[in-house]
């Protein structure tokens, strides 16, 4: 009976420690802050967030230089002083915030929609809106294969109501990084995505009366977080439908509006530095058609988002 008996008794214990591995955590006290931190290495970094992550004190920390963001426990941080804060306006990632959340203020494809400065190479970036069809897997794997084994950048515009609704997807996600395919920049795309079908862009979107836009902005960072993915400095507005005043919050918030040159599935081809933009979330099979030749024939040079600011 022994041989029978250990692997009964041992099963739940897997079990528990799988489901523990997968346990969200649990995101508290999320507040907007911008304060230069020195971090545990002695490099400075711009917090932009304080939260406590299962009870300790983190920062969302992103690096001026490198637009790189972590999430660090506070106690490794210490606040740099009024000159530091000072000194960050003129830094590559806030010199960029200010450029891009600046007038004017277009209802459509507002902020930075292509590289600001030339070079050989394209951004893709896919948009995660919240739909019930079929994941674009096949997509995703493409991409990786295309880097022959050096990880590819990918910004994923994520939505919060696909995240919750997804988790093998996440997870999928996950293991494309893990494994050196991918390299993902997550791009917050607000929690739910609002949308009324027949409305005027006027009225629609995250422009909707009644929008709660800090919290389409902060829930989903929140939701990225406990799934121990790290938000990026970038933001993509549903539709690409913006005004004066959601911008001027989100340059509040610190993100930079990132809009697209080539939304494949309407027609717009990529060039060099552009944004290239399609939907991994099965909406728009249209410009998934339109990418894949591009991705097996190697005809894209695909570069980190942060690569298209000076």
């Amino acid at each position: 009976m022994l041989p029978i008996v250990l692997p009964l008794l041992v099963l739940p214990l897997l079990f528990f420690l799988y489901a523990d591995n997968c346990r969200a955590a649990q995101i508290t006290d999320y507040r907007v802050i911008r304060r230069a931190v020195v971090a545990a290495d002695r490099s400075m970094r711009v917090a932009i967030r304080s939260f406590r992550e299962d009870g300790v004190e983190h920062l969302l920390v992103v690096d001026p230089a490198t637009f790189e963001s972590y999430d660090l426990p506070a106690a490794g941080c210490t606040l740099a002083g009024p000159a530091a804060d000072a000194a960050l306006a003129s830094t590559r990632y806030l010199s960029a915030l200010q450029r891009h959340t600046s007038a004017p203020y277009p209802l459509q494809n507002d902020g930075a929609t292509r590289a600001d400065h030339d070079l050989a190479g394209n951004f893709l970036t896919v948009d995660l809106c919240p739909s019930r069809r079929p994941f674009e897997r096949e997509m995703f794997e493409a991409v990786g294969q295309s880097g022959r084994g050096k990880p590819v950048p990918v910004t994923v515009a994520a939505s919060g109501v696909w995240l919750a609704k997804h988790p093998d997807e996440i997870a999928f996600l996950k293991r494309e990084v893990a494994a050196g395919r991918l390299a993902i920049t997550w791009m917050n795309h607000s929690y739910h995505h609002p949308y009324e079908p027949g409305v005027p862009l006027e009225r629609n979107f995250l422009i909707t009366p009644g929008t709660d836009f800090a919290a389409e902005v902060l829930d989903l960072e929140r939701e990225l977080l406990a799934h121990g993915l790290v938000p990026s400095p970038f933001f993509r507005f549903p539709g690409l439908v913006s005004d004066q005043a959601t911008v001027k919050k989100l340059e509040e918030m610190s993100l930079i509006p990132i809009g697209a040159d080539a939304w494949l599935a309407k027609g717009e081809s990529p060039r060099r530095g552009s944004f290239i933009l399609v939907h991994g979330n099965g909406n728009e099979p249209k410009g998934i058609k339109l990418l894949m030749p591009m991705l097996r024939n190697r005809e894209l040079h695909l570069l980190p988002l942060a690569d298209a600011f000076r």
